[in-house]
């Protein structure tokens, strides 16, 4: 971003949706339910790039994280390589990934860019993926997203 302002009001914008999680959470935005996505399929934002509510009657479970999908044939492709179909830094606010923070997302934002998705958060005073998009350097925005989610995710 290119002014640090900008970051620190969406900080302190989002600061009390703040979650504590566990140590086996760091890495994941998910709830006690251990259901991703808000139930959202994970295929339908890759593949068709909808924001589409799972079902639990089409469920897969990967990595002790349940996944919820429209259809067995999401469901199928999903199992055969479900590495392709996470959420890029394990389904927190891409921006606030950026920014330094853990944020959870409105699974209805969401940008899908070379292969990946990203999600964000929305709220009454920041839209999280406007932010993200209003940025020129997209490659510097990653690779900054990139370095603090090692951080973040340990």
């Amino acid at each position: 971003m290119k002014d640090l302002a900008t970051i620190m009001v969406f900080i302190l914008a989002v600061g009390t949706s703040m979650v504590g999680y566990a140590q086996n959470k760091k890495a994941n935005n998910i709830d006690d339910s251990k259901i991703a996505l808000q139930g959202y399929s994970p295929v339908s934002y890759l593949e068709l790039g909808l924001a589409q509510r799972g079902s639990k009657q089409h469920k897969s479970t990967h990595e002790g994280i349940s996944y919820y999908f429209t259809s067995a044939e999401q469901k199928a492709i999903f199992e055969k390589n479900p590495r392709k179909y996470m959420p890029q830094y394990g389904g927190f606010c891409a921006f606030g990934i950026y920014a330094g923070a853990k944020f959870r997302i409105d699974p209805n934002k969401f940008v899908v860019d070379n292969g990946k998705y990203y999600l964000f958060l929305n709220d009454l005073e920041v839209d999280a993926k406007q932010l993200w998009m209003a940025e020129n350097d997209k490659a510097k925005l990653k690779r900054t997203a990139d370095t603090n989610w090692k951080k973040l995710s340990k």
